[in-house]
């Protein structure tokens, strides 16, 4: 396991808003002048790169029946579980003409509900959905895909999670987030321990391949020793995989988050402490840092692809199906396919009135450059693998890397150098322990499009 470096000082300095880097160009780029037609040439280029080429699927379900205060997803809070039934019926006809799109000898390897709250939906809703995804595409029998879903703890039991394994799931990640009643009271997320505990055992008994588990650091009322207890507790439940985000306070962008008061924040230094433990608390479990926020058992299939090279990053995080397109479905999902990008309306109205026209709901998107092809490659190796090997991917990319990135290997990489977060000789770029909690910023090196982009709309890196 590669060391890792927790420098305090190093990190206020580079504490800046950048992007997460799930696609390169990043969403701010995407423009409405990319259409419908654009889409289905993507589309139609996918299979003459690879008729069998699999693909990656991803269903938004945006239902909530509470709103949790600190959330930024595109969800609608309701108990009105009679919308979930207006939107499947649209969302079958969505995934019909996605479907005409792509040839049945293309498999699908990747699954993953994803919200919002899937599990607002119920069982035999649930199912029907599968059933239909299942007479549109060719889904993988058994286990040998990775089917996930996103679960909420309030919201499911013990037959539930039966049921989705029956219907093919074989991954779930929960939402845990803190488990201090005074945050959660604070947060709007009332989750006793004993409910979370309840239901990855439950995971465990119905033969999950994967258990994940979501926590944020910075909610009001968090302290040092608070979040030293959940820390603790997560671990005697050993998830395989652990997310923990940094939370960020946008309440003019989101507006649950105005019902947080600022005040009840931690202290920037305080934050610093939390993630300082986290990492510390991590680590010493045995996980691995994968990158940008996330952890993995050495064992997770997460941790053996960045050991051999074939870790991926796209919408949904690290991934270790690199070759496939995302085919995404739902209100405001985002598909990536064949070097573009296209994102569903984002608004429920919206989304229905396209799909009544007989449209898929696309209502903006980007063809990738060259350029942004390139980058997107190097971006994605910083990111998963914290190195840039300049012969191999000069030859995978058709060009002279050092020639084609001098400004960015020599301007943009001296204050890096000089603070012990990379280490460039003539060969490649190495990431070094100190700069792997700051890759964000690495990676901000070689954005061209952050450098030309007037409205940046991003989170703290920290």
């Amino acid at each position: 396991m590669t060391r890792l470096q927790f420098d305090p000082e190093l990190i206020k300095r580079y504490d800046k808003a950048g992007p997460r880097y799930t696609s390169y160009p990043t969403a701010v780029s995407f423009t409405p002048e990319f259409t419908v037609a654009d889409y289905r040439q993507h589309a139609a280029l996918s299979h003459e790169r690879g008729d069998s080429a699999p693909l990656s699927l991803y269903f938004h379900i945006p239902f909530c029946d509470t709103v949790c205060f600190y959330c930024a997803c595109n969800k609608i809070a309701t108990k009105d579980y009679s919308k979930a039934d207006t939107y499947l019926d649209y969302l079958y006809r969505e995934i019909d003409m996605h479907a005409a799109l792509y040839d049945r000898s293309r498999t699908v390897e990747q699954l993953h509900f994803g919200g919002g709250t899937p599990t607002f939906l119920s069982v035999s809703q649930m199912r029907a959905l599968m059933e239909k995804i299942r007479s549109a595409f060719t889904l993988l029998d058994g286990d040998q895909g990775e089917y996930s879903i996103e679960i909420d703890p309030r919201s499911v039991t013990d037959e539930t999670i039966a049921a989705l394994r029956g219907m093919g799931f074989n991954r779930f990640s929960l939402g845990v987030q803190d488990v201090n009643e005074q945050v959660q009271k604070a947060v709007n997320r009332i989750q006793p321990l004993s409910m979370s505990r309840d239901i990855i055992e439950a995971c465990r008994r119905h033969g999950a391949g994967s258990v994940s588990v979501d926590l944020i650091y910075g909610l009001p009322f968090q302290t040092v020793e608070s979040f030293t207890t959940t820390l603790d507790e997560i671990i005697r439940l050993s998830p395989d995989r652990l997310s923990v985000f940094n939370y960020a306070h946008l309440p003019t962008l989101f507006k649950p988050q105005r019902r947080i008061n600022e005040a009840d924040l931690p202290a920037a230094e305080v934050k610093l402490q939390i993630l300082d433990l986290t990492i510390a608390k991590l680590t010493g479990a045995g996980y691995e840092y994968i990158g940008m926020d996330h952890f993995a058992k050495p064992q997770d299939e997460l941790a053996q692809a960045q050991k051999n090279g074939t870790l991926h990053r796209n919408f949904q995080g690290y991934t270790t199906h690199a070759e496939c397109d995302l085919v995404a479905m739902g209100v405001s999902a985002i598909s990536s396919v064949a070097d573009c990008y296209a994102q569903n309306e984002k608004e429920l109205d919206a989304y229905y009135a396209r799909i009544d026209a007989g449209e898929i709901p696309i209502t903006r998107g980007l063809s990738l450059t060259r350029d942004d092809v390139i980058r997107r490659e190097v971006i994605q190796e910083l990111a998963c693998h914290f190195r840039l090997d300049f012969a191999a991917l000069g030859e995978r990319l058709g060009l002279d890397f050092a020639s084609y990135f001098a400004p960015e290997l020599s301007d943009g990489m001296k204050h890096l150098i000089d603070d012990g977060l990379v280490r460039l000789t003539s060969d490649d770029l190495q990431v070094l322990p100190a700069g792997r909690f700051l890759i964000r910023n690495i990676c901000m090196v070689f954005d061209r499009r952050l450098r030309e982009q007037k409205e940046q709309r991003f989170s703290r890196v920290i």
